[in-house]
């Protein structure tokens, strides 16, 4: 299997990503002006450049900018951490939501909160206490990451292994319930709120770790392309080219575990996102090279979660949707195609 690189014409891909970057910008700023509260284009920029002291300046300032870049990074970190675990087992159907690392890092995150003493709740949680609560979900994140992968390397049927993944993911949920059984009232509570999980009810701190947390995962993934585009072509291939397919492995799944680990800290379980993008980038791009995916999927990561977020939001409505309810619209279909188009379970990309 060789790496696909030339499917465009040289000049196609330059344009696409200008264009990417283009949508992203103003899908960015269409989240600033559109929400369950209508406010006029006017009095968003006069809020955002002006000192006014107003409700709108609030709304547009503490509620509507802090949940777009969220959106956005969420969005990368997301689809870089499925693109990632999508070559490093070789399985077109990995993700994380899918794969059970979520659930993973949702354990970490259920030790933090209904793991201590009935008088941590989760608003408590600030400055270092949000690095816990991130680094616990790093952590469960990684303890199935390895699991997972211990499993496909006995196992080349890709059916199974997505099977055996939602198994886990169910084992971990049902933990999760027993703890939440034994758990007292302020934890329970604390927790419940957690698991609603939301793209805006990020505090300033816990923005800044996250964003932290993310821009570290994109910058191990810029320096990873190579290791990806190797073990792409499976790892016998890598070994011969004098890649140390191990330390590779490892730096793959510690960027993985921040990456999905972060988000799933502080807004929760969010679906599909990350099997769906990889693929809508390959084949936009026509390509499995990762010099090309991983800002592909960086860009239309940020494309995809911002525009999920403006709908969620229903704008002119008062109501608000789950945004896992309008990311699972956006994924099932892509996942739905990608086992039609796999049927046979060969090995895919």
């Amino acid at each position: 299997m060789s790496i696909k690189k030339n499917d465009l014409p040289g000049r196609s891909k330059p344009l696409i990503f200008i264009i990417m970057g283009f949508l992203l910008v103003l899908i960015f700023i269409l989240d600033l002006f559109l929400g369950s509260v209508n406010i006029r284009p006017a009095e968003v920029i006069r809020a955002i450049f002006r000192d006014t002291g107003s409700d709108i300046e609030t709304i547009v300032m503490q509620f509507r900018l802090p949940k777009a870049i969220t959106s956005v990074f969420v969005g990368i970190a997301l689809s870089l951490s499925g693109l990632q675990m999508q070559t490093i087992f070789r399985n077109p159907l990995a993700g994380p939501y899918i794969l059970g690392v979520s659930s993973g890092a949702s354990l970490g995150v259920a030790i933090v909160i209904l793991g201590f003493s009935s008088g941590l709740v989760l608003s408590g949680l600030q400055g270092f206490g949000n690095w816990i609560l991130v680094i616990s979900a790093w952590a469960g994140a990684g303890a199935v990451m390895m699991l997972i992968m211990f499993i496909s390397s006995r196992l080349r049927d890709i059916m199974t292994i997505l099977i055996l993944g939602i198994m886990l993911a169910s084992g971990l949920t049902a933990i999760v319930s027993i703890m939440q059984y034994f758990s007292s009232e302020s934890m329970l509570k604390a927790y419940v709120i957690w698991t609603m999980g939301s793209l805006g009810n990020l505090s300033s701190g816990q923005l800044n770790v996250l964003v932290i947390s993310v821009s570290t995962g994109i910058f191990i993934s810029i320096l990873s392309i190579k290791r990806l585009n190797a073990l792409l072509l499976g790892e016998n291939y890598a070994g011969s080219m004098g890649l140390n397919v191990k330390a590779s492995r490892t730096i793959v799944f510690v960027c993985t575990s921040i990456l999905a680990g972060s988000v799933t800290a502080f807004c929760g379980p969010i679906g599909f996102i990350g099997i769906a993008v990889p693929h809508i980038v390959r084949n936009i791009f026509k390509t499995s090279d990762h010099a090309i995916l991983v800002p592909g999927s960086i860009l239309a990561g940020g494309i995809v979660m911002t525009a999920s977020d403006i709908v969620s939001q229903l704008p002119g409505s008062e109501s608000v949707l789950p945004i896992n309810s309008v990311t699972s619209l956006i994924g099932i279909p892509v996942v739905i195609w990608i086992i039609l188009r796999n049927r046979n379970n060969s090995v895919l990309f």
